[in-house]
């Protein structure tokens, strides 16, 4: 049976994630089998597994950490927002329905059957899981029935460790009110506290820590520095959708659209040297990019709408005409083209809305969701030549009415590019056409390959070399980033006490 040790944190953001990529990465390093376990996440930023079922990217990228292959069991439960008050509801990977926050919290307990039989599942076949934990234990308007915090601690028997933010401040105050919050049962089970975050000489917070001890009785076992890696992130408190500027030489502006989805997708073209890459809210901020990226949406009509009405589709549009390539993922490469047809009302209420133009391609939602992985070869556009591997995560059916963007190996095609000549001042076109391409794989930079066909062609087209800023190759980065993490988190917090912890809630 595995052993198991719990994250959780004083609010959303806290850093929990990240602690238990960590802590995977450690435990993998030490020998052991690992795996995450998180019973229920919230997010829009999802994956498909080798089988064909959904569940939340952070536990993806923790499974990455862990150098193990990504289950559904590592999620159970994954909540996709629709609207400020409901969410898809997915159970092991497969959709349940649609509920409101109220119904979802009325029908929660009903799956704790499912919970632990994922988790009973991962206990069988890993030494360790490393659970992470939802929002705050201390929301005592939420405790009834939980099912991920202190709930999930308990059904397991798991001790816990507490963290805090310090770089938003007041993490004593974060601590000790969460401690303070909790049941004594709830607070027995807390073996540490996690200051996270920290910037400067630990020193100074040496009194304080005492003062926190003297208080709650519970040890700091560790003061974590704030540690700048990349890798994927949560939604909406991801640093990265806060980036406006950058350094590099080519400049990329994903719009960020309100129900935004699977930004991770991008993360390989920040890594790349010369790709600079920001998220826009609003026209003032678009600029003149040198390429525009429309990304996936958990709604892509509301967004569509929200884009049109903010003025950011006509400066898209705009930028375009001069000259501006433009890619669609997802539910972007929706948007992208001449219509969206809404029969089943599968995506809000509209029937019907236009769409951008920009592709000759029409979609129709209906209410059969596609979860796949594949691989496919780049057979148009800019980047011909590619080859990919991704997943394709959407509701919806696209027609195609012109050049294809890939062709998958099972030999079914995919995606959608136009290449048009720009007509210059004395009437000859330009020899590097302006791109438009869509496509509904998500993770397609992933390889590598497409970043480099896309740098290539962005930097010919602003007369720019990119000597001496070759990408290294993604899979080597991305591990390179979670030995980072763990070596700082190694090296600040008593994993030998974490070992004894685990240990000792075993022999319980």
């Amino acid at each position: 049976m595995a052993k198991c040790i719990m994250v959780q944190g004083t609010m959303s953001g806290a850093g929990k994630s990240l602690l238990v990529a960590a802590l995977c990465r450690i435990f993998r390093q030490d020998g052991y089998r690992v795996a995450p376990f998180k019973s229920q996440n919230m997010a829009l930023n999802s994956a498909v597994t080798k089988d064909g079922l959904e569940m939340g990217r952070a536990q993806v990228m923790q499974a990455e950490a862990a150098m193990t292959e990504p289950d559904v069991r590592m999620n159970p439960i994954l909540l996709k927002p629709s609207s400020d008050t409901g969410s898809q509801v997915i159970v092991n990977g497969e959709i349940r329905g649609h509920m409101s926050a109220v119904d979802y919290f009325k029908f929660k307990h009903q799956l704790i059957p499912d919970i632990m039989e994922a988790y009973e599942g991962l206990e069988d076949e890993y030494d360790i899981i490393v659970i992470e934990g939802a929002g705050s234990p201390a929301e005592i308007n939420l405790k009834s029935d939980d099912i991920v915090n202190m709930g999930m601690a308990k059904m397991v028997n798991a001790p816990v460790l507490l963290a805090g933010d310090i770089d938003r401040g007041g993490v004593f105050a974060q601590l000790y009110g969460t401690v303070e919050l909790l049941e004594p049962e709830e607070r027995d089970r807390v073996e540490g506290l996690i200051i996270n975050k920290f910037r400067g000489d630990k020193t100074i917070l040496d009194p304080g820590i005492e003062m926190l001890y003297e208080k709650c009785r519970i040890p700091i076992v560790g003061v974590i520095p704030y540690v700048h890696v990349d890798v994927d992130d949560e939604d909406s408190l991801a640093p990265r959708l806060r980036q406006k500027t950058h350094h590099k030489p080519i400049d990329i502006a994903v719009i960020r659209l309100p129900r935004i989805s699977n930004f991770t997708d991008f993360s390989p073209l920040e890594a790349h040297p010369a790709l600079g890459v920001r998220y826009v809210r609003n026209t003032g901020e678009l600029g003149t990019p040198d390429l525009i990226i429309v990304p996936g949406t958990k709604s892509t009509m509301d967004d569509l709408v929200w884009l049109r009405e903010s003025g950011l589709e006509a400066m898209v549009l705009k930028q375009h005409a001069g000259g501006t390539p433009v890619i669609g993922v997802c539910g972007g490469y929706q948007m992208l083209g001449e219509y969206l047809d809404n029969p089943e009302h599968t995506e809000g209420n509209l029937d019907a809305l236009r769409g951008m133009g920009l592709l000759p391609t029409r979609t129709v939602f209906t209410g059969e969701k596609t979860r796949t992985n594949l691989k496919a070869d780049v057979t148009g556009g800019a980047m011909k030549g590619a080859k990919i591997e991704g997943y394709e995560i959407h509701m919806g059916q696209t027609t195609v009415n012109g050049e294809d963007f890939c062709l998958m190996e099972n030999g079914q095609k995919e995606g959608c590019v136009v290449m048009e000549s720009e007509s210059q001042a004395d009437g000859t076109d330009m020899t590097i056409p302006n791109m438009v391409a869509g496509t509904y794989l998500h993770g397609l930079f992933d390889t590598g390959e497409l970043t480099v066909k896309l740098a290539e062609y962005l930097a010919e087209r602003k007369g720019i070399s990119l000597d001496g800023l070759e990408a290294m190759p993604h899979e080597d980065y991305v591990q390179k980033q979670y030995d980072i993490l763990a070596d700082a988190v190694r090296a600040s917090m008593d994993i030998d006490r974490l070992y004894e912890i685990m240990d000792a809630y075993q022999n319980k």
